[in-house]
């Protein structure tokens, strides 16, 4: 697959911006083996092509992405990155056990349930992810 460069770059620094770096290169040496095409499509089109576009802010932009995933019931590994992002922009914890919450009608009691075990597990994996409170957050 021939990449678009600009669009390529863009996106790798969006998805570095959003995991620290780690995890967006993970990806793209997990799939270097089997399809690097995936992981190409994935930079351009998802990172550069679709949350990088104007109109909502990087982190509304992952809770609707959260919404997804907790609502899909399957994505898993896309959901604990996604979290971990969110925590990465600046969300709290319970903002989002809120966005996953919120869902529950959508996605139903057992989908809600087992995101919300993938959030505890995210939150306990990540130093000082519960460093700010919402009542912090508010009052800056």
């Amino acid at each position: 697959m021939k990449t678009n460069n600009e669009a390529y770059k863009k996106g790798l620094a969006l998805l570095n911006q959003l995991t620290g770096g780690l995890p967006g290169e993970q990806m793209v040496e997990a799939m270097k083996g089997i399809c690097p095409d995936f992981a190409t499509m994935t930079i351009e089109w998802a990172m550069a092509g679709i949350m990088a576009r104007p109109g909502l802010d990087l982190l509304t932009c992952e809770y609707v992405v959260i919404g997804s995933c907790v609502t899909l019931g399957h994505a898993v590994p896309q959901l604990r990155a996604h979290i971990a992002s969110a925590l990465n922009l600046g969300a709290t914890k319970e903002q989002l056990v809120e966005v996953i919450l919120q869902t529950i009608f959508y996605a139903g009691g057992a989908a809600v349930a087992n995101a919300l075990n993938i959030a505890n597990e995210v939150f306990k994996s990540i130093p000082d992810s519960d460093r700010r409170s919402d009542s912090e957050q508010r009052s800056k």
